[in-house]
């Protein structure tokens, strides 16, 4: 099953080299993925994943590790950003 990743801001780090520069990565996933399963196989710092979309839909931290992904899904994360 195909989705695509996209990390902002600090969180491109945790992308593949090549990935980094268009924070954008296309993922095969088994099905039945749920975002919290990615958030932990990129490793990625739980304090750090704050704003999470699915196809421009706002999933709240309490979905994360239920929500499971589909094919064609577009999952954006972001950091905590602070500005003024």
């Amino acid at each position: 099953m195909n989705i695509t990743l996209k990390l902002f801001a600090s969180l491109t780090d945790y992308l593949p080299p090549e990935s980094q520069y268009t924070n954008i990565v296309a993922l095969d996933i088994a099905p039945e993925t749920t975002i919290g399963q990615l958030v932990e196989q990129y490793r990625l710092p739980p304090k750090q994943v704050h704003l999470v979309l699915v196809n421009g839909s706002y999933i709240a931290p309490e979905q994360r590790t239920i929500k499971t992904l589909a094919e064609g899904d577009v999952l954006a994360i972001w950091p905590p950003i602070a500005g003024g």
